[in-house]
Parts: C-alpha cells; sequence; structure tokens
C-alpha cells in the first residue's frame, strides 16, 4: 500500500511545477528547522525531479539558533542534500521582524545566485496565509494587501499554501523527522502571534478557503495593473519637467495605479501605497499641492490633469513655478 506521503509529494511537485513553469529548475529551499520548512524539506528532495539545494538564516539573535542550523544541516547531509548556513555582515537591528525579514531574503537571494538556483522555496502554509490576511484586515488594507502571501513573488515561490500546518506537523512524526519550534513563536508582542492565538480555538474559517480569496484578489489586483499599465500609454505625457496625468477620471482603484505609475516615473525607487497615498490622491482632487518622496503633484497649468516632477532643493520656494 502506498505511503500515506505520497499523494503530497504530488501536491507539492504539481503547486511547484505550476509556479516555476519548469519541473526540473534548480531550487533553493529556505529552512529554519521548523515543521513546515523540515517538511518542506522532505517533500521536495523526494518527489523533485531537478536540483535541489537548502540554506539556513541563522540571524544571531537567540542563542539556540546556531544549533537549530546545525540540524538542518545534519538532516540534509543525511538525505545527500547541499545545505549552508547563511549569516548576515550586519546585527539586526530595527524593526526586528521586518529587518530579519529583509536580511533573510537579501542573504537567500545571494546564495541563489551564487549556486545557480533559479527560484527559492519557502514553506509558508494555509494558516500563514490565513493569519497574514486578518492582519492585513486589521490595517485597513486594500486589494493588493489583502491578497495576502503570493504563491509566487519574482523568484520566490511558495508550493504549501494549500497545506495546513497540522499536516505538516504529521508528516514530519510520520516520517520520524525532527524539527524545532522558535521560541519567537509564542511571543505575544509579535502581530503575528496574537492573531494565531486568537485563530487557535476558532473553526470559522478554513485556513485553504482563505488561501482561495487571496489567490482570487491577488488576480484581480493583477488585471488592475494590466488595466493600468495600458491605460498609462494613453494618459502619462512626458514634458521637460515632469509627467502629466492628463486623465484624472477614473475609479479610484485604478487612478491610484495610475498615480503609482506616474510617481515611479520621476523618481524610479518609489514605493508609495496606502494612506499616505490616498491623502495624496484627496489633496490632488481638491486641486491642492502635495509632496510624496521627493516628488512634487499638483494640479497642472492648463487644468488638465496633474503634474509631476521632481521636487525642488529643500528650503527652495516652489512659487511662481506651476507646472507646464
Amino acid at each position: 500500500m502506498p505511503d500515506a506521503s505520497d499523494a503530497d509529494l504530488n501536491r507539492v511537485s504539481a503547486a511547484l511545477t505550476a509556479l516555476t513553469g519548469d519541473s526540473k529548475a534548480h531550487l533553493l529551499l529556505a529552512v529554519s528547522g521548523g515543521p513546515d520548512s523540515m517538511a518542506l524539506t522532505d517533500l521536495v528532495r523526494r518527489g523533485w525531479p531537478g536540483p535541489v539545494s537548502a540554506a539556513t538564516v541563522d540571524h544571531g539573535l537567540r542563542p539556540e539558533s546556531a544549533d537549530e542550523a546545525e540540524m538542518v544541516a545534519r538532516f540534509c547531509a543525511s538525505t545527500g542534500m547541499t545545505h549552508a548556513v547563511l549569516r548576515p555582515d550586519q546585527p539586526i537591528t530595527g524593526s526586528l521582524q521586518s529587518a530579519a525579514r529583509a536580511a533573510r531574503y537579501a542573504l537567500l537571494a545571494a546564495h541563489a545566485d551564487a549556486i545557480g538556483a533559479a527560484f527559492i522555496v519557502t514553506a509558508h502554509h494555509a494558516d500563514d496565509q490565513l493569519e497574514t490576511m486578518l492582519m492585513r484586515l486589521a490595517r485597513g488594507s486594500g486589494v493588493d494587501g489583502l491578497a495576502g502571501v503570493r504563491a509566487r513573488n519574482g523568484r520566490i515561490v511558495r508550493p504549501l499554501l494549500g497545506f495546513r500546518k497540522t499536516e505538516l506537523v504529521a508528516h514530519c512524526e510520520r516520517n520520524v523527522i525532527g524539527f524545532v519550534e522558535d521560541p519567537s513563536n509564542a511571543n505575544a508582542d509579535f502581530d503575528r502571534v496574537r492573531m494565531r492565538r486568537a485563530l487557535q480555538d476558532f473553526e470559522g474559517i478554513d485556513p485553504r478557503m482563505a488561501v482561495r480569496s487571496a489567490h482570487a484578489l491577488a488576480q484581480a489586483g493583477e488585471a488592475l495593473d494590466w488595466i493600468a499599465a495600458r491605460e498609462a500609454d494613453g494618459v502619462l505625457v512626458a514634458d521637460r519637467q515632469g509627467v502629466r496625468l492628463v486623465e484624472t477620471g477614473y475609479p479610484p482603484a485604478l487612478l491610484r495605479r495610475l498615480l503609482q505609475i506616474a510617481l515611479r516615473r520621476v523618481q524610479s525607487d518609489i514605493d508609495m501605497r496606502g494612506p499616505a497615498l490616498d491623502r495624496l490622491l484627496d489633496t490632488l482632487a481638491g486641486g491642492g499641492q502635495g509632496m510624496i518622496g521627493d516628488v512634487l503633484c499638483g494640479p497642472a497649468a492648463d487644468g488638465r490633469g496633474w503634474h509631476l516632477r521632481p521636487a525642488p532643493p529643500r528650503g527652495a520656494s516652489t512659487k511662481g513655478s506651476a507646472p507646464e
């Protein structure tokens, strides 16, 4: 009789093939040592026909982290899988979770480049998705935020979004795969931990249904991006000073995206969204002038649409310099 995990092997391989478009791509697995990533490692290394490597990022934030990375290294060695421990050059400072996340993905991307891996695979699952969606709902997010964790974001792919955490823990237990529990997962100072505790005894939402909703929202966001990109060709006009948005009579969700495109054409590294972008839209709709990032935005001189241009040096007056 087939092993109970055979169906899971097929589920993961099918998800990876759909996400990568290449059934033999070189994959780099991000393995923390928790049950999610250990189950991912076992499922992928047993079911994926292409080359598979693994890496563990040790931020050095806890005394146990080095031993946890060594545990992952031993498991990978026992299966013949290449494994590396990655450590940041600089200490993690500032907002702990966001800074650690940024460092983690930067290290993984650099290592993937070094070994020729096309994709980075993480172990986010359905319960993670539900937590993310509810956290963003609590913050008043729109379509893009409520789409949650993307199944694919550039070269990062997440084939376990259709799995519950209980399934992944059961896989490890059934196959006698060791794992560790990060004590920060019990730290109520973190929003995600508080949300996880609130959901612990609540069965009113199936996380797998949340994954479906997140996927639908992601598709809606992609559709809006596609429409905005097509419309931008006709309504964004470059001039000597910057960019004009000559037509503003769009539905708010589409107008927001057109304004984001216009902003990026003036300042390529800007990524403005949420309340700050909404405030700018309200200001412009009321005929006012505002600055966001290093971009000065206001009504066009001829009254047709809005004009965006690089802001003058700080301290310089903008009077008498109406946009063309």
